[in-house]
This record gives structure tokens, sequence and C-alpha cells, in this order.
């Protein structure tokens, strides 16, 4: 598995490089890596199903229990198969899609990387890598979200999604780590048997609060649902793959994982239960007044994310079996319908439902195609879209308390999602035929061989649904609920109930297509207050935020490197006043000032060169003192044993008087600030900072400076780092990852500078 995310992350990387030479050809040859996923993990398929789990550790940071651990199960298996397989087809149709587009070899790049961090999350068994993981979906969702950044609202829509994922991330990593702590390992499936012990742990509730939060944001569910439908912004291929398929399901699939860790306690089903159902019927009712084809989508998939979590805050055996079913047949579906709308506005100009019609003449495939999936949509028999809207009602009609109003709303939900199917299955091919800003025809054969496949899959999933889906359902409810069940997927349960309210589902979403059109002005007209609008609650942070980074920066980042150095020094004496004289301990110690004449003569020197410094009126004059007060101070070094130390001194002073004295010619006119005032300022701080350096070093200094670390150092050094030199060994070996930092910070500033350098501005510009 590690080596399959590696050669993943391999060819993802060199995608732009080959698309150039293979441009022709590239839709082909990159649907050649997910296909050859897909048929790697279906071969494990019956080793899966027969009960096999396999899991597979790399070492990473192993001090810290940190691994790259793998786990393929029959949870993990499903996610894995409906990835690849929906990534086969969705990079052969970006092939034709996106030909011609000036960065489709970024787009692959993207995309690429994108597909190999969702099947990492998946698979991933230790918290910390799967944030990694889960992190590396919303940077990459990011970039592809925002493909089109020369449209604002590209960009608009891409910073929205990966600030509200982002921040659920933080708490994800929060609430993750707070459960590692009871377990005291990162291993997800060390906590499978401390069930008791987590919702009996004291931070159970935050643990629950925190996760949950990660997850409703990356599946966009309630109150974090509106950054999904303006997500839309992105290319097709993108919304089909990461808006129906796969990121969005990454929050159900983490709900799903830790269920039988969290769940099982009020707090964490009747959340679930809560929220999925407001999320279920927020996305149906908002697809009301859509027009857009990808909008109607988006919503609806909203409304089917709320669904699953319903189920999985239900818990039961029975809905558990619907979530599996619902979750494979909507990928199907979903995916489908995506690139349908993706292929209408490719050959005909537009995505607006109102201009499409009468085109099945047009685009026969197209429309076979679009009927196939959204009789699935619609649980039409014998699609696998109706067994799994059946299992849906019989799961809720199994409950008590709060079975008839969830039904109702299921009902309603998923009848407004008809009336959805009807507008991009249907309306588009049939009718009257519509004007179109292009001349509509059939789509290459990259574009509907896919979802073709995919449609008919969707098909024979329904007729033989435990021929090709029976065999994972059981190993994924085990990993759900770590029980077995033994359930049975059936196409057909006879005349009964569940039957009836399949067919009042359809008859209301009839009804809601035909009386669309005559509520349609009027419900558009209606606006929510902004109280009641998340997405308005989002903007005033967001403005909020903006407005606190302009105020702090006209505050601090004023432009003069007086106030900076003011603001730095006094902040610094602050915070330390406390612990130097409020911990309990004295903090002046009477020191032994005696001192050697090579010592007195070193601070004498230094003392004049300083007074020197702070009362020249010429610059270089300065510039020499200051050089003068670092070579005094190399010399000390010297004295006490620190030859290293002075050579380092002797050269960075050196280096620093030639860079001043090379750019003295550029630097402006000395000024000396007018007014007692600001002298007096300078002054105080000035002795203040002196005074205080003084008494760390005095305080410091006076108690026991015996350290373990020496003793390390001096021992370790030789064997350990290949080196006499025991500071260059620690800047080097123990402290690598500090000096890593140190460097890249510096090439960063260097990249910087160069960049200020190339800058040529026109005068106008200056």
């Amino acid at each position: 598995m590690f080596n399959l995310l590696l050669v993943g992350f391999i060819a993802s990387a060199a995608a732009p490089f080959l698309y150039k030479p293979f441009r022709n050809y590239f839709g082909w040859i990159s649907a050649s890596f997910p296909l050859y996923l897909f048929i790697s993990f279906l071969s494990r398929y019956r080793e899966i199903a027969g009960g096999r789990v396999i899991r597979e550790s790399v070492s990473w940071f192993p001090s810290l229990g940190i691994n790259l651990t793998f786990l393929l199960d029959g949870l993990s298996l499903t996610f894995v198969l409906i990835i690849t397989l929906i990534g086969t087809v969705v990079f052969l149709y970006a092939g034709a899609y996106m030909k011609g587009h000036a960065h489709t070899d970024r787009f692959y790049l993207y995309i690429g990387l994108f597909m190999t961090s969702m099947v990492g999350l998946v698979l991933c068994d230790n918290m910390i890598a799967l944030f990694v993981f889960w992190e590396l979906t919303s940077v990459t969702s990011y970039l592809l979200i925002g493909f089109n950044h020369h449209l604002e609202t590209s960009r608009k829509a891409a910073l929205q999604a990966l600030l509200v994922t982002g921040g659920g991330g933080l708490a994800l990593l929060a609430g993750l780590l707070l459960l590692a702590g009871i377990s005291q390992s990162f291993e997800i499936s060390s906590l499978y048997h401390l069930h008791a012990v987590v919702i009996q742990s004291p931070v159970y509730a935050g643990i629950v609060i925190l996760v949950l939060i990660g997850a409703f944001s990356k599946s966009a569910q309630f109150p974090f649902h509106f950054w999904l439908p303006n997500a839309m912004e992105a290319p097709t291929p993108v919304s089909a793959y990461l808006h129906s398929a796969t990121m969005v399901k990454a929050g159900i699939y983490l709900i799903a994982r830790l269920n039988h860790i969290l769940g099982g306690t009020a707090l964490w089903q009747d959340t679930l239960v809560v929220i999925g159902t407001l999320t279920m019927l927020t996305g149906a009712i908002l697809a009301f007044t859509q027009m857009d084809l990808k909008k109607l989508l988006a919503y609806s998939t909203l409304s089917v994310l709320g669904t699953l979590t319903l189920l999985l805050g239900i818990g039961s055996r029975l809905a558990i079996k619907a979530f599996f079913i619902y979750l494979v047949a909507h990928s199907l579906y979903k995916g489908t319908l995506f690139l349908v709308a993706g292929t209408l506005d490719h050959e005909t100009g537009t995505r607006d439902v109102a201009l499409l019609g009468g085109l099945k003449r047009k685009l026969p495939l197209t429309m076979l195609t679009a009927a196939l999936a959204s009789f699935s949509m619609m649980g039409i028999i014998p699609l696998v879209g109706f067994i799994g809207k059946e299992t849906v009602y019989a799961s809720i009609l199994e409950l008590q308390t709060w079975g008839p109003f969830l039904l109702a709303a299921a009902v309603v939900a998923n009848g407004l999602i008809v009336m959805v199917t009807m507008l991009v299955g249907f309306k588009p091919f049939w009718g009257s035929a519509q004007a179109t800003p292009k001349p509509p025809h059939e789509a290459p054969l990259k574009m509907w061989l896919g979802p073709a496949l995919l449609a008919i899959l969707g098909l024979l999933m329904g007729l033989c649904p435990n021929a090709l889906i029976g065999g994972l359902l059981d190993r994924s409810a085990l990993s759900i609920l770590s029980e077995e069940m033994g359930l049975v997927i059936k196409l057909w349960h006879g005349f009964n109930f569940v039957l009836l309210l399949s067919l009042v589902t359809l008859l209301l979403g009839f009804l809601f297509y035909a009386l669309r059109g005559k509520y349609l002005p009027a419900a558009q007209k209606v606006q929510l207050s902004p109280i009641a609008k998340p997405s308005a609650w989002y903007e005033a942070g967001l403005n909020g935020m903006l407005s606190l980074a302009g105020l702090q920066t006209r505050i601090l980042q004023n432009g003069y490197l007086r106030y900076y150095i003011i603001t730095i020094l006094v902040t610094t004496m602050a915070l330390a006043l406390y612990p130097l004289f409020g911990a309990g301990t004295p903090a002046v110690h009477w020191a032994d000032f005696s001192i050697t004449l090579y010592e007195a003569a070193i601070l004498l020197v230094m003392a004049i060169s300083t007074f020197m410094v702070i009362t020249s009126d010429s610059r270089l004059k300065a510039i020499v003192a200051i050089g003068v007060v670092g070579f005094m101070m190399g010399i000390n070094f010297i004295i006490h044993s620190a030859p290293d130390l002075a050579l380092t001194t002797f050269a960075i002073e050196t280096l620093t008087v030639i860079l001043f004295v090379l750019v003295l010619y550029k630097l402006p006119k000395f000024i000396r600030l007018s007014g007692t005032a600001n002298r007096v300022r300078d002054a105080l701080i000035a002795t203040a900072v002196g005074v205080f350096m003084t008494l760390m070093v005095l305080h410091v200094t006076a108690g026991d400076l015996a350290s373990e670390l020496k003793t390390y150092f001096a021992a370790n050094s030789l064997p350990l780092g290949k080196g006499r030199n025991v500071v260059n060994v620690i800047l080097v070996d123990f402290r690598a990852i500090d000096t890593l930092g140190e460097i890249t910070v510096l090439a960063v500033a260097a990249i910087g500078v160069f960049a200020l350098l190339k800058l040529r501005l026109d005068r106008k510009e200056k």
C-alpha cells in the first residue's frame, strides 16, 4: 500500500512532463494509473470479503509513535474502490473535456495528488498520518476549485473551501490528540477495545465535538454546507470527482471509522441524527430554486450526505446496511450525472437548465447514460439506487421516537431529489429544442464511455447486488459496528409499506417538478435574514479577521524600524518580568565583579565605542564603532577559550561592516529624532533593557549550571556525529531540524529580496 501511494505521488509529479509529448492520448495514459490501483485493490476483494484484515506499517517518527500505518479492511476497501473507479472515469473524461486548456498539464498534477492523498486518507490507521492526508486533500482541492484562477469567483470559492475545511481540520487534529491521550497510541486500531474507557473519559464530550466539527466541515454538513455549492466554480471533472464521490465523503468515512470507538452515546448518535436531518432537508429545499445543472446536483449531493450522516446516527444494523448501499449507489449515479452536466456544458455552451431541451437526437448516447443514472437516483427498480432508497426507509421505520418525523423528512427530501433528477437527467433531452450558444453534437468517446460504464454498473449492482457488493457489506459493517451482521442484499422485498413509500416519493417528485415553474419566481425572491445564513456568518468572520489584520498592521507594521524594535523589546520584558520577580526566588544576586586587566581594557573600549554610536553625527563613524564593539566581543571569546565563536564573530562583524559601507551611499540622510520626549523614551527603554538583561544573566549564573546535556554531547559528538567540534555537531546533527528551519527562513528571505531586485516599475507605478 505504501509503495502504491509513493508511485501515485511520483506519477502525479511526472504528469506535467508527460502531457506535452503525449497530449493527444493523455486521457487514456492518465486513466491507466487509477485503473491499475483499482485492479490492484480489487484483487484483494476475496481476501477482505473472507474476513482478512491487511495491515502494513512503515517507520516515520518511531520515537513519537508516529508511523505510516495502513489498514485494508471492508470499509477502507469500499472507499478505495470508489475513489479509484471514479478516478479512472474522471481522468479519461478530462482528456477530452480539458483538451485545449492552457494548464491541462497542471490539472493532472493537482488531481493526481488529490486522488493519491484521498487513497492514503482512507487507508491510514495512524491518526497523525490520517491528518496529514486529510490536509493534503484540502490543499489539493483548493488548487482544483481555484483552477480557473483568472476568475474572481473561482478564487473566492477556493479560499472559502480551504478556510472551512482547513479550520475543521485543526479541530479534528485537537480531537485526535485528545483521543490518542487515552490510549497512549496514535493507532486507531489500538482504541477498538477501549470503547468503555473512551466514553467514560472526562474529555469525551470535547473529543466528540472536535472530531465532528472536522468531519462536518469536510462533508459539508449543516452549518458548513455553503462551501460545496460555491465550489462548483471548479471544472466539471473536479466537481464530479471531489464533490460527488470522494472528498465530501471523507468526513462520512471518518465518522464511520470512529463510530465503534466514539459511538453508542446520546451525544454522538443524536448529534449525527439532528445534523444529518438538517443537512438532508436544507440541501433538498435549496435545490428547488437552482437553474444551473451543477448547482442542482451540488444541493442534491448535500441532501444525500445528510442522509448518510443520519443513517450513521441511527446506527442500527439495517441503517448501516442502508448506509453502505446508499454510499455506493450515490457515488455511481452522481458521478455519472455530474459528468453528463459537464458534457452538456461542453457541447452546448450552457449549464442553464432553462436553455436546454430537445437534445435527444443530437446527444443520443449521453441521453441514454443520463436516463440510466437518473433512474438509479430516483430509486427506480432494478437499479442499485432503488435498493438504497428502500433500505433507507426501512431503517427509519425501525425508530420509535423520531421515526414518523424522520420518515416524513426523508420522503420530502427524496421527492425534491426526484425533481432535481427530472431537471438534470431528462429535461435537457426531451421536449422542444432550445437555442443554445453552441450547436450541440454528441461528445467524443472519452467523455461518454466512462459515465456510461458507471451507469451500467449501477444497473448490474441492482440486478446482482450480492455478487458485486454483498461480499463487502459484512466486512464494512464490522468496521463500523464491530459485530457480524450476516445481512443479505435483496432487490425485491414484495409489495409492502416501504414500496408504497417509494411510489409516494416518485409521485411527490413529479408534483414538485410540475409545480416548480409556477412557484419558482416567488421562491427565488425569498431572502433569509443574514443572521439565519451560515454563509453570512462566514463572510462576517472573514471580514472581521481582515479588519483585525488591517488594524494590527496599521499599529504594528507602521513602516518604522524603531517602533518595531521598541515593540519587541517592551513585549519581551513584559512577558519575562513576572517569572523573574514573581516566581518566589530572588531575581537579583550578588556576583563576583572582579575582572582581569585584559577584560577591563575590553570593557573600556566597548563602552567608548557604544558612546560613539549613540552620539555620532556620521553614519560611517557609527558603523566603525559598532564593528569595534563586535571585535571586542570576539576577543573576549578568545580570552575565555572559545576560538570557534571568536572566528565566527570576526567573520560576521567584518561582513556586516563591509555590507554597511557598500550600501552606505544608498541610505537616506542621517535623521535625528527631534523632541525631548523621544530622547527620554529611548533612553528609558534602553536603560530598562540593559538592566533587564543584566538581571537575567545574574539570575541564570547564580544557580547550578550543571547539565546532563553537556556530558551527553561531549560523549556522543564523535561516535554519533562523527565530529570533534561539539558545537558544529550540535548544529548539524543534534539540532538538524532547527538548523534546516533557519536555512529555510534565509532562503525564503533571499527569494523575496531577489524578487524585489528584479521588480521593474514604470513611473506611474512608482
